[in-house]
């Protein structure tokens, strides 16, 4: 017997399934990580910036796995639709989530600081795109999504 896909994209619902069972475990991963790294960091007596910029990264994971694994595990079709965007517009926290404590507590400089303010402000604008008008520009979400990946390479050499 062949699965019948729930929603437009042809997810079977043995792939939904597996898709919500995989990123629920990485959920519950990500909220262990995101404790355990609080704890180290209070024990090393790091810096405010330093927690912070951990929480928000670790935030930004939870956020996502969250956002990925509800859109997989419900099946009704108007929520799906708004769920498919939490998931998306949860990839450019993660991105910026994921930039934060490499930018400001490894390397903290003048021109960190500015890539981040460049970084978040993508995605900012990113989730007002998704949650606006990205139905009629597909290609400019993948763009941008990429182009905020790559901005590393502005300061790798630093």
């Amino acid at each position: 017997m062949v699965s019948r896909p729930l929603i437009a994209q042809g997810y079977s619902l043995a792939e939904e399934v597996a898709n919500s069972i995989s990123h629920g475990i990485g959920l519950v991963f990500g909220i262990v990580g995101l404790v355990l790294l609080l704890v180290q960091a209070v024990d090393t007596n790091a810096s405010a910036m330093a927690i912070t910029s951990y929480s928000l990264y670790g935030g930004s994971m939870i956020l996502l796995f969250l956002a990925s694994t509800l859109y997989h595990a419900i099946p009704h079709q108007r929520a799906k639709i708004w769920l498919k965007k939490f998931d998306h517009c949860a990839i450019y926290l993660l991105i910026a989530g994921t930039y934060t404590p490499f930018l400001l507590v490894g390397l903290n400089s003048p021109l960190s600081r500015g890539l981040m303010i460049v970084i978040w402000s993508l995605a900012l604008l990113g989730i007002l795109f998704k949650l606006t008008i990205a139905h009629r520009f597909k290609v400019l979400s993948l763009v941008t999504y990429l182009t905020m990946g790559w901005l590393s390479l502005i300061v790798v050499y630093q």
